[in-house]
């Protein structure tokens, strides 16, 4: 039974993947290990994504400065960087360096605008002490970003065979759609900031992909749609001009 080509492991790493590596270890050795846990500088608490801080101080530039910033395991950033690796460079590969940077940006920005609202959101319909303080629980790393490079590969390789926890062949796109369904039940069953993982975040990652690529899609129809009638407006048929009459040039259709 042909279940469909599988997956070879890219050992080699697209430009832009290395560089958001490289910037993704600078932060954490330099800022996060050597500034703020051994220095003391707070450098967490103006760069990583506080609801609160981005919704009612206005610090939105923590949308993005998060996605930068990892907790002091090391089996944080390395298991985000692994799949930045694994799946970033072909997916790179197959679009360019452009849009492979925006999408990866979006994603992560957009998880976080989602994860604000659903937190605002559970704030505002939960009465008690305890309902606002998801508000000023940090939340830190690539997850998001990955969870979007994760859905556009299982969008565009979704017929290759991966073997998911690193025993179960399966096709890529139900790999995904078992991730996200494990991400959701696990949100169900704990509070919305996730505890120490914001599975919220996660599914922000994937929702947002999804937005961006089904947007860019209908961006790509559309121009392909206008440049098809742009096109046709030039084009002319010339008809009946065996006999023109006198004083008559060559009838057309447009």
């Amino acid at each position: 039974m042909n279940r469909g080509p599988a997956m070879q492991m890219k050992m080699s790493i697209s430009p832009t993947v290395k560089k958001l590596i490289i910037a993704n270890v600078f932060v954490w050795v330099v800022f996060q290990i050597i500034l703020e846990k051994i220095i003391g500088f707070s450098f967490k608490n103006h760069f990583a994504l506080f609801p609160g801080k981005v919704i009612f101080d206005l610090q939105i530039w923590q949308l993005a400065s998060y996605m930068f910033l990892h907790t002091y395991s090391p089996f944080h950033i390395l298991f985000n960087m692994l799949l930045l690796w694994w799946l970033g460079t072909e997916l790179e590969e197959r679009w360019g360096r452009k849009f492979f940077l925006t999408y990866y940006l979006l994603c992560g920005i957009g998880a976080a605008v989602i994860y604000c609202l659903g937190v605002l959101i559970y704030a505002q319909l939960k009465s008690g002490g305890g309902a606002a303080l998801p508000m000023m629980v940090p939340v830190m790393g690539a997850s998001g970003a990955g969870f979007g490079l994760l859905l556009a590969y299982g969008i565009l390789f979704g017929e290759r065979v991966v073997h998911f926890m690193m025993m179960f062949p399966m096709k890529a796109k139900y790999m995904v759609m078992i991730m996200g369904a494990v991400e959701m039940s696990s949100l169900l069953t704990s509070d919305v900031n996730g505890g120490d993982v914001a599975y919220l975040a996660h599914l922000g990652g994937l929702a947002a992909g999804y937005i961006v690529l089904m947007s860019w899609g209908r961006m790509q129809r559309f121009e392909w749609n206008r440049k098809v009638k742009k096109r046709q407006s030039k084009l002319r048929l010339v008809v009946d001009n065996e006999k023109p009459k006198a004083g008559e040039g060559p009838k057309y259709w447009n």
